[in-house]
């Protein structure tokens, strides 16, 4: 007889956990599984590239929730099973291990991989992602007899190693084939503070570069091989960006593009079926003539309440603001609101201080903030990106007062603002 579940989850990150907690405390009455392909309690994953990999947080605070908290909690949170099929029209799954289990409700959660580099040794030992906990358990094995890391990939996962590494005293150099770093997902102008950030703490920056092949020395990686030549390195960390789990989904006829095709209650075009997290491709309120993929903690928290409130009766999309957020070095860098379709830059405060913000408009309104080191900005802004504010750019500018909506005209004569 088949296992039944009137909610199954399928994946244990910050979606899927979140969801399986937002049922319990909304007392949802059916029986939920919740299925995840690792064999250790569910965990954060932000704190890998950060504190954990620094030794500042320790192995003992990673779990979303501790194995108390499973023990008495309604969920059966299952352990090392690997989803293979969905079958939609019997509402059933299929493990690795041939069991099946009927579902009401499957909720998709399976989130993404590290996106891997098909060249010349890349699977040396030595060539590390960052991604899950024994990617990051297998990196730090390395540290002490290492010297010389090189990254490549310059975006917040890299950026964020890096900056560990340099903590740690090891020589970095960072490998971007793009023109700047960070270029994927903020302005010239964060991109420049990071990277000025990055080369007074020592770190080797190589932008538009091409990697061309990983060489070996005693069984091990030895140097990165680029267009224009060669960086040695005792380890390695590729950080080019996530692939999301759709296959599976895709397979069965689900719609994706980038991901997982959702709407407004995170339902997708199979009967039955939600899906949550970073594996989902969404029409955002902020961005409303762009579907679009978000890797965040946030989205995937929002989301999950998208359909526990589905699940509870209560069906209510979400209207929070997109929020994301990094840590390097010292520096605290918040982001609201996503910059796309902007049409007009301003910054507030002055980079070389290391607390300032740089405010991102569209037809007037402001649609996203950066804030570095600047905690009071992000709050206001991100409040006024939800109430959709009108501001004239010379008041965004003058960071001697605080953010507020104005009634000023938007284009003032003189107001000194960057167009993006």
């Amino acid at each position: 007889m088949n296992e039944h579940h009137d909610v199954v989850i399928v994946g244990a990150g910050h979606a899927g956990v979140n969801l399986a907690a937002y049922l319990s405390k909304g007392g949802y009455q059916g029986s939920v599984a919740l299925l995840s392909n690792e064999t250790i309690l569910p965990y954060k994953r932000p704190p890998l590239s950060k504190g954990f990999l620094l030794d500042a947080e320790p192995l003992e605070s990673l779990p979303l929730r501790t194995a108390e908290y499973w023990a008495a909690s309604p969920v059966d949170l299952q352990l090392g099973v690997e989803v293979l099929e969905v079958r939609p029209d019997e509402q059933t799954v299929v493990t690795a291990s041939g069991r099946e289990l009927t579902y009401g409700r499957l909720v998709w959660a399976a989130g993404g991989r590290a996106r891997s580099l098909p060249l010349p040794g890349a699977t040396l030992p030595g060539v590390h992602q960052v991604r899950t906990l024994d990617d990051v358990l297998a990196l730090k094995q390395e540290l002490p007899r290492a010297s010389r890391a090189v990254f490549v990939g310059g975006g917040y996962i890299g950026l964020e190693t890096a900056a560990a590494f340099r903590g740690l005293g090891l020589d970095v150099t960072v490998i971007e084939a793009a023109g700047r770093v960070l270029e994927r997902v903020t302005s010239a102008e964060i991109s420049e503070y990071f990277h000025r950030v990055h080369r007074e703490a020592g770190v080797d920056i190589r932008l538009g570069a091409t990697v061309k092949e990983f060489t070996e020395r005693d069984g091990r990686v030895a140097s990165v091989v680029l267009g224009d030549g060669e960086v040695p390195a005792d380890v390695v960390v590729v950080g080019i960006g996530l692939v999301p789990n759709i296959d599976i989904l895709a397979a069965a006829g689900a719609s994706c593009s980038n991901g997982i095709e959702v709407d407004e209650l995170c339902r997708t075009s199979l009967p039955a079926v939600s899906a949550i997290g970073d594996c989902t491709s969404q029409l955002n309120p902020y961005a409303p003539d762009r579907r679009m993929r978000l890797e965040s903690v946030q989205n995937a928290n929002e989301q999950a309440k998208v359909v526990a409130s589905d699940l509870l009766g209560r069906p209510a999309a979400s209207g929070e603001v997109p929020k994301f957020w990094s840590d390097q070095y010292h520096i605290k860098l918040k982001t609201a609101g996503l910059i796309a379709g902007h049409d007009q830059m301003v910054v507030r405060g002055d980079p070389g201080s290391g607390v300032f913000s740089v405010l991102y408009l569209s037809a007037g309104r402001l649609v996203a903030i950066d804030s570095v080191n600047n905690p009071v900005d992000f709050a206001k802004g991100s409040a006024l990106i939800k109430q959709r504010a009108q501001i004239a750019p010379e008041v965004l500018a003058d960071s001697a007062q605080p953010l507020q909506e104005t009634g000023l005209p938007l284009t003032a004569p003189g107001a000194r603002s960057r167009v993006g």
